[in-house]
């Protein structure tokens, strides 16, 4: 029996990111190379749900398939998560389900396997249903970490963050960045953010739009930056926000690799008023001060992005220390009376308000300017939340130095 190329692609992304810590999207890019579109968009549900569902599939296998998962090998391992995903969250027919899962098994040369592997399809393709529906709401029904359903509730509630769960398990909406000419979509409440049904990779190639959550794109709006400022953006790449940026623009980015990946951006969205350095944020040139404006879009947990990325559920992990020595380094080169914008794409107060309240800065509200995303609990910043505003999750906060 032949393996469809959709279930193929989305069988080696859970092969390499559980077996070699291989990240999905890059691994897909390359699984899903000759797809057809129709193809594609069904190996990439299939892969990222399976990725992002794990936990769940897992306590699944190991409840009805009487085996530890960790105990299996990895071939059976990836084709028993893909095949118990398709008959837990998709419509696809249980006997393709188990003989595609089954086949998968065979084709890794793992005879012996393929007795085990049927039996426990069966066992999944009946009793999965009711399974699943018997587990009380939280992160082994939502497949996350229990550190990260334990953020959101402290952080949230336990309501809204059984919501925000939910949300992340599902696409979000797409949106672009009007960089240059006709409107490519439906208008959104973000100047130059339109909602599209798909990328178009020919108009983003050309240099007409750039893909772009809106909580994104208002932290890039938030820093307010005119013609004649000066600009220090730390932790530049991949250029999205930097791109948004006007006057003169310094983009500093540590990575020589993200740092040709961010010139190379720039140029194709015929940006020419940012100069990239490769440096450490943290021990900036002593000629990169004086700045007017500065941002710092800091790495993170990336907590407010589960949902565009499967796999990162599995490796985050804060980082309070750097995103504090970042924003102080920011602050260091901008003139007194000028405005730091600290941006992270994350739902953690450790890492948001946490950060800012340590670095002694004083908070120009947002809330007035930007009501409908104005922080919950702190409404001088802004926080961007998926389940109630259908794009990632950010963290804004506008600093006055």
């Amino acid at each position: 029996m032949a393996v469809s190329p959709a279930r193929r692609a989305a069988y080696e992304v859970l092969l390499r990111v559980f077996e070699q810590e291989a990240y999905a999207d890059r691994v897909f890019r390359t699984a899903a190379n000759g797809l057809d579109e129709r193809e594609r968009a069904f190996a990439q549900r299939l892969a990222y749900g399976s990725v992002q569902r794990v936990r769940t599939l897992d306590h699944a296998i190991e409840t009805l398939g009487k085996r530890p998962v960790r105990k299996l090998d990895p071939p059976v391992r990836a084709a028993l998560r893909l095949g118990a995903y398709q008959l837990a969250y998709t419509d696809t027919a249980p006997h393709a389900a188990a003989n595609e899962s089954v086949e998968l098994v065979r084709r890794a040369r793992l005879e012996r396997a393929v007795p085990f592997t049927n039996a426990v399809m069966r066992r999944l393709a009946q009793g999965i249903h009711p399974l699943l529906d018997s587990l009380p709401e939280g992160p082994l029904k939502e497949s996350y970490p229990d550190w990260i359903s334990e953020t959101f509730t402290r952080d949230l509630g336990p309501q809204a963050a059984i919501a925000l769960m939910r949300a992340m398990n599902e696409p979000l909406e797409t949106v672009v960045r009007l960089v240059r000419g006709d409107a490519p979509g439906e208008p959104t409440d973000i100047p130059g953010a339109y909602r599209v049904q798909r990328v178009d990779d020919l108009a983003v190639a050309d240099g007409r739009i750039w893909p772009q959550s809106r909580g994104s794109q208002l932290a890039g709006l938030v820093v307010g930056s005119h013609d004649g400022d000066r600009v220090l953006d730390l932790c530049a790449a991949p250029g999205g926000k930097t791109s948004q940026l006007r006057g003169a623009v310094t983009a500093v980015e540590i990575d020589p690799n993200r740092s040709s990946e961010l010139r190379a951006n720039l140029a194709a969205l015929g940006v020419t008023n940012v100069t990239v350095v490769e440096a450490d944020g943290r021990a900036l040139p002593p000629e990169l001060d004086g700045f007017d404006r500065a941002l710092v879009d800091a790495p993170c947990s990336g907590l407010g992005v589960l949902a565009q990325r499967p796999d990162l559920r599995w490796r985050a992990s804060p980082l309070p220390e750097l995103q504090l020595a970042l924003l102080r380094a920011a602050a260091e080169r901008v003139k007194p009376g000028g405005t730091v914008v600290y941006s992270v794409c994350t739902i953690n107060a450790e890492e948001n308000e946490a950060i800012v309240d340590a670095s002694g800065l004083e908070a120009v509200p947002l809330g007035g300017e930007w009501p409908q995303f104005a922080h919950p609990r702190r409404p001088e910043f802004l926080l961007t939340l998926p389940h109630v505003h259908g794009t990632s999750g950010f963290f804004v906060g506008r600093l006055r130095v």
